[in-house]
């Protein structure tokens, strides 16, 4: 334990030492906890919160919408600008696509870029796909998570 309290760790090209207050913090993934929680409970297979939107059952304002998909702003921003980009198809998850969807894949992606950069987003943004329970997918309709507006940081989680 001593050697742990004396670990010197670099951080911004200067060099400082881990101490006793920082072994009482909330470890970071226990934020995560309430996400990896709703994406274990969550079903794959039946009717989704995304479904019900893309058939207008739900009120949704929309900032892009054909007749392969429909973006709009997530509920719950994990950044200054962060949009879904859902495909009107339910496939599942990623891992459930198949290889005639390749298309449909890509079309998401190609609106994503284009409403990355209505949205501003010209210095970068960040696409995510959550697959399955230990990726963290709560909702099993596919949609990609576009974020933005402020600098990524890595490991994302």
């Amino acid at each position: 334990m001593r050697f742990l309290l004396n670990l010197a760790v670099t951080s911004s090209k200067r060099l400082s030492y881990v101490n006793d207050s920082l072994l009482n913090r909330t470890p970071c993934w226990r934020k995560m906890a309430t996400e990896v929680e709703k994406a274990q409970a969550a079903a794959s297979g039946g009717d989704t919160i995304f479904g019900k939107i893309i058939r207008k059952e739900i009120p949704c304002n929309f900032i892009y919408e054909d007749d392969q998909c429909v973006a709009f702003q997530d509920i719950n921003g994990q950044a200054p600008v962060h949009f879904l980009v859902i495909p009107r198809k339910p496939i599942p998850q990623l891992s459930k696509a198949e290889d005639g969807d390749e298309a449909l894949l890509g079309h998401l992606m190609i609106v994503a870029r284009k409403l990355a950069k209505q949205q501003g987003l010209d210095d970068g943004f960040r696409l995510v796909i959550n697959d399955g329970k230990n990726g963290a997918q709560s909702v099993y309709h596919l949609h990609l998570h576009v974020l933005g507006g402020r600098q990524m940081m890595w490991p994302p989680g």
